[in-house]
């Protein structure tokens, strides 16, 4: 494996776009230690013209025979959350390393069933949880670290959700359905307050309330009412496990005021995180500080040491290839520097609380 190209073996990768096709491929054409080997679609035909389309020399309807190729080392899965979990499993019982996109399953079940086999079977694992790879994120980590905003004191987090607002078009129509697992809740709240624990701590305790205001959701191909059983309001109150307290509120939708600021208040310091949406994994992010005895914010830009890459972060392949570039790390030097199944059965964990909190209106202790 040090010697030879890491093959990948993407399932879901469409010639009409999608995720993969506009985040996974550009992003692994950037590091040549990888190369796409074999992809997976809908249907045959359809993964045939994925083939031409992205010059990967293997296609197969299956997903399993996917697995069973030899030229596969790593399986990313890259589809719908209700797929997951059964194509994680299939991967990981062919021995494959598997890079799975977030949420890892539907419910914290699944993923805990999953990081289990993993352990079972003794592969790498690695969960698109990729704002911890931005380079954005990775310098308000290194701010936090060396005492710029000294002890923190507390942190307050607004965003939107871009989806669950007036009107979805048919490809996301999924998300309103919340037996789907793919929510306001998991996918840009997820994302986002995976990389404030990450940077600040996990949450010690946290009261909760969900609501949907939209029960209705416009479609806007056709105009027809779409029935929403996903909150599009989600507000979490608690206190961190080194002390600060945190408030964070997502909206469904986009605003016309503020899409994503958040706030980290500390006994020498601020700095203050302003992003285009609430989807901090692909948000375009600037910063903006004030330490010690200065009275007013500074713009902060980031360090060229955290940047591998030149973009810009609403390009869907900037954190990803980011995050690629630390995968590689991890698979030839044993680095944990991206989030791992275990790591997302955290996650999954938090999420959960969040669920039982509002559901009773109880605090809960994590």
């Amino acid at each position: 494996m040090s010697q030879k190209k890491i093959g990948v073996g993407i399932i879901g990768l469409s010639a009409k776009g999608g995720w993969a096709a506009s985040a996974h491929v550009p992003a692994l054409k950037l590091l040549p230690d990888f190369e796409i080997t074999a992809l997976t679609a809908s249907t045959l035909q359809s993964a045939e013209e994925a083939a031409k389309k992205f010059n990967v020399p293997h296609f197969f309807e299956k997903p399993e025979e996917l697995v069973a190729h030899p030229d596969v080392d790593l399986v990313v899965v890259s589809v719908k959350v209700p797929e997951h979990f059964k194509l994680v499993e299939a991967a990981l019982n062919g021995g494959k390393m598997v890079y799975c996109e977030w949420p890892l399953g539907a419910t914290l079940e699944e993923a805990i069933r999953l990081d289990a086999l993993a352990k079972e079977k003794n592969v790498k694992t690695f969960v698109g949880l990729q704002a911890r790879s931005a380079p954005e994120v990775r310098y308000v980590r290194d701010l936090v670290q060396s005492g710029y905003v000294g002890e923190v004191l507390s942190t307050t987090v607004v965003g939107s959700g871009l989806v669950w607002g007036e009107a979805i078009d048919q490809r996301n129509q999924y998300l309103l359905d919340k037996k789907n697992g793919a929510t306001m809740l998991s996918i840009p709240f997820g994302h986002s307050i995976d990389a404030l624990c990450w940077i600040l701590g996990e949450f010690s305790q946290l009261t909760a309330t969900q609501a949907i205001r939209r029960q209705k959701i416009r479609s806007v191909e056709t105009n027809e009412l779409l029935s929403n059983t996903s909150p599009d309001q989600v507000a979490v109150n608690g206190v961190l496990n080194r002390g600060a307290v945190a408030s964070i509120h997502y909206r469904g939708g986009i605003c016309r005021g503020t899409n994503f600021l958040w706030e980290i208040n500390g006994t020498n310091g601020d700095l203050i995180v302003t992003g285009s949406s609430g989807h901090l994994q692909f948000s375009n992010v600037t910063i903006r500080g004030a330490t010690g005895d200065e009275k007013t914010l500074v713009d902060m830009p980031v360090p060229a040491k955290f940047i591998e890459f030149e973009g810009t972060g609403s390009d869907p392949a900037y954190a990803i290839s980011h995050a690629y570039a630390q995968v590689l790390s991890d698979i030839r030097n044993g680095t944990h520097l991206v989030p791992t199944f275990t790591d997302a059965v955290l996650r999954h964990r938090m999420l959960e609380a969040i669920e039982t909190a509002s559901q009773s209106g109880e605090r809960q202790t994590l």
